[in-house]
């Protein structure tokens, strides 16, 4: 009989082979894809570990209450939804899974770059309701990207693979990331900028990939994003609200930007009055045809997704086992 037992909090309502299979015998897993942190009262308190995904969070109310969990463990590679202080607290590790979607993130990134730099978005909604001639000049102007700057916010693993694919683009790529070790640039061949004003400046198309900290938190706004040249392109696969998404709209409207891609918001689904989410619903306005909202996705990919399942599964299975944690975030 399981001696443990370890609590997926969201996302996940199938079967659950691939955390069976990697605890064995050795805990009972239940999942129960949560919409909300307050559906799991009275369902989680006395697990001995938890899978969190990214619909809900995990605030001290609900850290409080677990008696046994030996583990939270973040199933992605950003941990703002857990309060890390609280869990400290009560002595529960909480680690994250930082090297599962490096790829399809950073593919997800320079695919919405290039479907707002080519014009390739907009081309489509406007042949497909029929609003201008079928010619290349609905889009115009169009730049080569060759010999233009990327900039890049957040050097990590998956800035670094963005920042690999970009290159074979032709683009120069530039990065701000004041916590990485002087020769990181001449290393990977890539340009140190020392503030984020210099970044943003410099850069035809700007990409953070940082996570959400007090630091960070609306990074991208009013103030930061008018600094960028006139049509350039803002793209976020990082977390919703590094960028203060309320701007964007007259951000394009304006021509400050061209466009922008973004998988990630605040909130998920977001509210139908959001000031982005109207603009871009909006046939009117000049974002919904320069606009991309994905629906945090850029995570994905069957193999993606099977990994982060594998590996968080792991972590339960050392954490359950007292063997040492890896990825620990508290």
């Amino acid at each position: 009989m399981p001696q443990y037992r370890v609590a997926i909090a969201d996302f996940l309502n199938d079967d659950l082979a691939p955390e069976r299979t990697a605890l064995g015998d050795l805990a009972d897993v239940v999942a129960y894809d949560a919409a909300h942190e307050d559906e799991l009262v009275g369902k989680i308190e006395s697990a001995d570990a938890i899978m969190l995904y990214h619909n809900i969070g995990l605030s001290a109310k609900t850290i409080d209450r677990l008696t046994n969990c030996k583990l939270i463990i973040r199933c992605g590679v950003g941990f703002d939804n857990v309060d890390r202080p609280a869990a400290r607290a009560k002595g529960i590790p909480v680690a994250n899974v930082p090297d599962y979607g490096t790829e399809e993130v950073a593919d997800s990134a320079i695919g919405l770059m290039l479907a707002l730099t080519r014009g390739i978005h907009l081309y489509n909604h406007h042949l497909q309701r029929d609003a201008g001639p079928w010619s290349y000049s609905q889009a115009k102007p169009l730049y080569r990207l060759r010999g233009r700057v990327f900039g890049i916010i957040g050097l990590g693993r998956i800035g670094i693979a963005t920042a690999q694919r970009a290159r074979a683009l032709g683009m120069v790529v530039k990065y701000y990331d004041p916590y990485l070790p002087d020769g990181v640039d001449k290393a990977l061949g890539l340009t140190r900028c020392e503030t984020l004003e210099s970044l943003l400046e410099q850069s035809f198309v700007v990409s953070p990939h940082c996570p959400l900290t007090p630091e960070t938190h609306h990074m991208l706004n009013v103030e930061t994003i008018a600094k960028m040249p006139r049509g350039s392109f803002l793209v976020n696969t990082s977390r919703g609200a590094v960028v203060d998404l309320a701007c964007i709209p007259d951000a394009i409207a304006s021509g400050r930007l061209a466009g922008a891609g973004i998988d990630v918001l605040p909130e998920e689904p977001p509210p139908a009055d959001h000031p982005l989410i109207a603009a871009w619903r909006n046939p009117k306005h000049p974002a919904h045809d320069r606009l991309i909202v994905n629906p945090h996705a850029a995570f994905y990919s069957e193999e993606g997704l099977m990994e982060i399942r594998t590996k968080a599964s792991a972590a339960c299975r050392r954490a359950l086992l007292g063997q040492p944690l890896r990825n620990v975030v508290n």
